[in-house]
């Protein structure tokens, strides 16, 4: 039988941390190695020097060289929302520094593929740039970067992927994860990347004298900011300190009012208030409603929303997104449920094991959804995961998605290391990655990708572990100490969200929504009743009959007709009684 996830306290070193903390704040803190106030300095001028990240001095000479010959700048980006925000942020930036020509250029997912391909070069250079920038992406573009250099365009590649055994020969090239780079942070996203490289332009510039000789206002760069925490939270890079930085100052800003329309559009949309915008919100309201267009339909329509400075056009364009998100979902919903049941149909009876890993396909799922399709496989079965739409001719196209301590685009590279032309092409992360290959190859890559994971996945990876920050005193769930923890800081991957656990009476239930379970608990030993929602548990056999549950949850603030109450939020529960 598949093993029920465990719970695993996590400990608590020693901290110097201020006493007007609420005490479990100052726990959850110290717990994820936040031992002094400073750590959680979010100060703009403390963001990681740009001097410290290679390759700027290099790009910013290229960039300012095309925009002094009046030269056409083309920015080439990825189709998610870290490309599209990459993009937006390019564009914006390059236009409030005085490029006379900037536009920008975004690959169709199911027509080009990822990256700076040469058929994208061929169609980038009926637009005649000098300098194609690329962002999000071309760190693995060698036979891109090739044809742009055959019809005579330069090319600067921001990326944050990590590179392949060859580097294209690109003019300059800005990349924390290249070889040797002392960037201290390696967790930038693409975002984050191209911001510290207009960054570093504006004072390659500054003391060229392009403003002075011009008359130009200098632009205030940290207005972009909120492109930066939307780019960064959506892909899901770590929230290292210097992450976590500028997350938190692109967040104060849209708090503040202070964000792009297209921004402002999506926010509300979502149905989200600004002045309360979390880090979550960036990553479970915006970030998907802006991916359903690289998903479904054409990035542009994404970008577009974020370079508008109408607000009108904006809401217009966040409907359709909006649309597009919907229409994701249910497409989305069928994929799923398809995938489980392929899983299901091939497990054995007793399900006694779970293979090492998954390798999923039909002929009828959408190219655009298969990256959540393997999220969700990878989520309920705690197993790396790939799921596989057809693509161009006889080409599949995957996308994977892995678990801790399971690096996956490592894994394939090592596939692709000990079986030649096995895999056509690939790219990616530790935890996401997608790649290429021929139809007629599926159950050969199957099988050489299982042994590659099951080689590393050791007894302690198979089973999932859930961390917990311990359990809250009767007293504990209180509307000020759920608002602080909220506040304190932007959570997001690799700074996970506090979770707490414990035992609870249910006093009332009730379905809500499409199998939500709505909740009335009571602690033990506790009076006082809470509120608690477990969303999607509606058919879990804990909600049907269990008196008394052991839940795993978020104590958070339910916005509910503009009056704030305190809810716990339940991630899994399993019955006591």
């Amino acid at each position: 039988m598949i093993a029920a996830p465990r719970i695993v306290r996590r400990a608590v070193p020693p901290a110097n941390l201020p006493a007007t903390w609420h005490p479990v704040t100052r726990r959850v803190l110290a717990a994820r190695g936040i031992t002094d106030a400073a750590a959680l300095d979010s100060a703009l001028d403390g963001l990681l020097a740009p001097g410290l990240l290679g390759g700027l001095d290099e790009a910013s000479a290229l960039i300012a060289a095309t925009m002094a010959a009046g030269g056409r700048i083309l920015v080439v980006g990825d189709f998610d929302a870290d490309g599209a925000t990459s993009t937006a942020l390019a564009v914006r930036a390059l236009r409030a520094l005085g490029a006379p020509e900037v536009d920008y250029l975004v690959p169709n997912r199911f027509e080009y593929g990822y990256g700076l391909t040469p058929e994208i070069v061929a169609l980038a250079a009926t637009r005649r740039p000098a300098l194609i920038i690329t962002v999000d992406n071309g760190v693995s573009s060698v036979a891109g970067v090739a044809a742009a250099h055959a019809h005579g365009i330069r090319v600067l590649v921001t990326d944050h992927h990590l590179p392949g055994a060859e580097l294209p020969a690109a003019d300059a090239m800005v990349n924390p994860n290249l070889p040797g780079d002392a960037f201290p942070s390696k967790a930038l996203a693409g975002v984050g990347v191209i911001f510290y490289v207009m960054t570093a332009l504006r004072a390659y510039l500054r003391g060229q004298g392009w403003f002075a000789a011009r008359n130009l206002a200098e632009p205030r760069l940290a207005d972009l900011l909120d492109l930066v925490a939307l780019g960064t939270v959506a892909d899901v890079v770590p929230l290292d300190h210097n992450n976590r930085r500028l997350v938190a100052q692109g967040l104060a800003r849209i708090r503040a009012g202070r964000c792009q329309p297209g921004i402002a559009a999506l926010i509300d949309v979502a149905g989200r208030r600004r002045a309360r915008l979390a880090a979550s919100d960036l990553g479970f309201a915006l970030g998907p409603r802006l991916n359903a267009a690289g998903r479904l339909s054409d990035m542009s329509v994404g970008i577009e929303c974020l370079l508008s400075d109408d607000p009108h056009r904006c809401a217009a364009i966040a409907d359709e997104l909006n649309r597009l998100n919907q229409e994701r979902r249910e497409i989305e919903q069928d994929m799923r449920e398809h995938a489980f049941e392929l899983i299901e149909a091939a497990l054995p009876a007793d399900r006694a094991e779970l293979p090492a890993a998954f390798c999923l396909y039909h002929e009828d799922w959408h190219q655009g959804v298969v990256g959540i399709v393997a999220a969700r496989v990878k989520d309920r079965f705690h197993r790396p995961a790939i799921a596989f739409a057809r693509g161009e001719g006889d080409e599949l196209k995957g996308s994977a998605r892995s678990i801790a301590g399971i690096h996956v685009r490592d894994v394939l590279d090592r596939v692709a290391t000990r079986n030649p032309g096995l895999i056509s092409r690939f790219g990616g992360h530790a935890m996401a990655a997608g790649l290429s290959l021929q139809a007629n190859r599926l159950a050969e890559f199957e099988r050489a990708f299982v042994a590659a994971v099951d080689a590393q996945l050791d007894p302690a990876l198979r089973h999932k572990a859930l961390e917990s920050d311990g359990e809250l005193g009767a007293d504990e769930f209180s509307l000020d100490l759920a608002r602080e923890l909220g506040e304190v800081a932007p959570w997001g991957q690799g700074f996970p969200e506090p979770r707490f656990d414990g035992e609870f009476a249910i006093v009332d239930r009730r379905v809500v929504g499409r199998g939500h379970a709505r909740l009335v608990l009571r602690a033990a030993g506790a009076g006082d009743t809470v509120a608690a929602i477990a969303f999607g548990a509606a058919e879990e056999a804990w909600y049907r009959a269990a008196r008394r549950i052991h839940a795993y949850y978020k104590l958070d603030v339910n916005d509910y007709g503009g009056i704030d109450t305190v809810q716990l939020v339940v991630d899994h529960a399993r019955a006591l009684d």
